[in-house]
């Protein structure tokens, strides 16, 4: 595996530092991590995100989501279960997981929906005004007009 070091891109910038700390944890992130469970990240409309995690045998009270600052968690914990049952094959994974998604900025959660096995999250990345670009009319600048003095 390839190590970067980024103590350049720290010295020489002021105030990214976010960005250079998402960066290391990306670079350093063991690629053997966890891809359970699957999921989808899509792009539903300009500024408008959706992700969509497979959680088949996990029920609404089972899950949690949560946005904290620039990241959302999901989590479930399956609930114990009885001992009366005997499996012939188990091919349905319902072991408890935690998933991280890093937020860029001005992204918010605005619901959550479980349904046929399916945990949709939708995100809206809402821009303030003051960060908008914004048009400035152009003027023509008052003509100043010269009066003759008679001496």
């Amino acid at each position: 595996m390839r190590s970067y070091d980024l103590s350049p891109l720290y010295r020489a910038t002021v105030g990214f530092d976010r960005m250079a700390d998402l960066l290391d944890r990306v670079l350093t992130q063991d690629s053997t991590a966890s891809t359970y469970p699957p999921y989808n990240i899509e792009k539903t409309q300009d500024g408008a995100y959706r992700i969509s995690i497979a959680v088949a045998g996990f029920a609404e009270n089972e899950l949690n989501v949560e946005q904290r600052e620039q990241e959302l968690i999901v989590a479930a914990r399956k609930a114990a279960e009885n001992g009366d049952r005997t499996y012939l094959h188990r091919g349905i994974a319902t072991r408890a997981f935690e998933k991280r998604f890093q937020l860029a900025d001005h992204v918010r959660v605005t619901g959550a929906i479980h349904e046929n096995g399916m945990l949709h999250i939708d995100l809206l990345r809402e821009v303030p005004e003051a960060l908008k670009p914004r048009q400035i009319a152009i003027t023509t600048a008052p003509s100043k007009v010269i009066e003759a003095q008679t001496a």
